[in-house]
């Protein structure tokens, strides 16, 4: 496979590090070399199987557009950009290309949402959550945190769950959502140590999006990888 990596910032340089040592091709532009989806054209993805993005929302959405409107495959690992979401699936589906994104792409936070729909289940309990990232971090609350969050309410319709966001140094990420009652306390907890994770996960989504059309967010397809 050739994958083509957009953002050569933290995740993105270890997506194509990851990449290459699983054996695939890998071209990388930084946001210089591609403003405004300018090299996203067809003689340029011409021979490219799958287009991974970690840029900037507002990037993010450009380059998803320039990819999908040529028929072309995309992870998308920035976050920040889903009220375009209807827009970009709509878009690939109209152009036969293909569409993956996600909240996070790390396995360890797949198996924190799915735990996060048992937890909710309990009677009794106030819900919360609490994130923890870098400072450049654009949005807050993070993706994944909102995506626990819909899993709770998803479970739990028209409840309070409270979501602290702190901002903190080079985090790579962590995620606590709290389950208190007035006898005790649970708590799911995942801390991300290195972003290596979220990379393997986007490169393993890549791999699984070639040749696909369509749409899909991670948290369906990651027991297929």
């Amino acid at each position: 496979m050739l994958i083509l990596v957009l953002g050569k910032g933290k995740t993105g340089s270890l997506v194509a590090e990851v990449a290459r040592e699983r054996g695939h091709g890998v071209r990388a532009l930084d946001i210089d070399e591609n403003r405004h989806a300018s090299a996203l054209t067809a003689a340029n993805l011409a021979g490219v199987d799958v287009v991974v993005d970690f840029t900037a929302p507002e990037s993010a959405v450009e380059n998803m557009r320039a990819v999908l409107a040529l028929g072309s495959r995309i992870v998308v690992g920035t976050t920040g950009w889903y009220a375009k979401l209807d827009e970009m699936r709509a878009l690939a589906i109209q152009r036969g290309g293909g569409l993956l994104y996600g909240t996070n792409f790390s396995i360890g936070v797949q198996k924190l949402f799915r735990l996060t729909a048992e937890l909710a289940k309990l009677d009794g309990y106030k819900f919360s959550i609490d994130e923890t990232h870098h400072v450049t971090k654009l949005d807050a609350p993070s993706g994944t945190a909102r995506t626990l969050k819909e899993i709770i309410l998803g479970v739990r319709p028209g409840i309070d769950v409270p979501t602290e966001s702190h901002r903190v140094g080079d985090a790579k990420g962590e995620h606590i959502v709290r389950a208190a009652s007035d006898c005790d306390v649970l708590e799911l907890r995942h801390d991300a140590h290195s972003r290596r994770g979220f990379a393997l996960g986007a490169v393993r989504g890549a791999e699984w999006l070639a040749g696909k059309q369509g749409a899909w967010e991670f948290r369906e397809i990651f027991d297929q990888l």
